[in-house]
């Protein structure tokens, strides 16, 4: 997408126009929303998601999910601990062999940042999942219980899910703050009521999401069943996250139609 197309060339990052300073005044402190609209489009464009860039929205799911290399970071670590836990598991005991089960799986997410920051490339996001496996993993060996390795990502879908909600609720819809920072026109857009209605029902497509999942899997974590757990986690992740994505970036593309040079 050209420049031409950003609803104000003269505003800054967060919406400002760069002249409100020129008269030698001290410009107005950022508000909150400004903020958070920057963080939230600052993580968004790192993820390959502007869409000022003009790209394909096959290349933005791509993107989205970190190619081929992001996939297996992200989908083997699971696959693993699923595999082991299968392989061991006694039916006397109603359990798989939990040490070896989470050992590979966060010895394989550790191999992977390992990998990362040996060719010195953005590992951010392993380091991450490697953490979050490392306490799933420490918590679970705590209690001795394998469904309670999936506690933490419980607690990652009830964050998300509620700011989403909460957001599109009270009108600050977090999808309008993101794209808002990135075409440069700040909040300008809560005036439009086409792109309010949209950047609501997005917010609520994903929060959604995250409903669905805990829905889903905190019935079989009572249920203790680990296998069924893995397997249902693997295929509600990115099998329903891409589509997400492309839905979300074509109502966004949509809503600011690239300008002919």
């Amino acid at each position: 997408m050209s420049d031409s197309s950003r609803p104000d060339d003269a505003a800054d990052a967060t919406g400002h126009s760069p002249a409100a300073a020129s008269d030698g005044t001290d410009a107005a402190a950022p508000s909150a929303s400004e903020v958070l609209g920057a963080a939230l489009g600052g993580a968004a464009r790192r993820a390959g998601l502007d869409p000022a860039e003009g790209k394909t929205t096959g290349h933005v799911v791509w993107a989205a999910m970190g190619g081929w290399r992001g996939i297996l970071e992200s989908v083997l670590p699971g696959v693993v601990f699923l595999v082991a836990w299968t392989a061991t598991y006694d039916a006397e005991t109603r359990s798989g062999n939990l040490i070896l089960s989470l050992g590979l799986s966060v010895g394989l997410a550790a191999v992977f940042t390992i990998v990362r920051l040996i060719q010195r490339q953005s590992a951010s996001a392993a380091i991450g999942g490697l953490i979050a496996a490392a306490a799933a993993a420490g918590l679970s060996l705590w209690t001795g219980r394998g469904e309670d390795s999936f506690i933490p990502g419980f607690l990652t879908n009830t964050l998300y899910g509620t700011a989403f909600l909460v957001s599109a609720l009270i009108g600050w819809p977090l999808i309008g703050l993101a794209v808002g920072f990135l075409m440069g026109e700040g909040t300008a857009w809560r005036a439009d009521k086409r792109k309010r209605r949209v950047f609501f029902w997005l917010s609520i497509a994903w929060a959604s999401l995250f409903a669905l999942r805990l829905i889903v899997q905190v019935p079989l974590y009572f249920a203790g069943d680990v296998a069924a757990l893995g397997t249902l986690k693997l295929i509600m992740g990115l099998p329903l996250f891409a589509p997400l994505v492309a839905v979300t970036w074509l109502a966004v593309r949509a809503l600011y139609p690239r300008t002919p040079k």
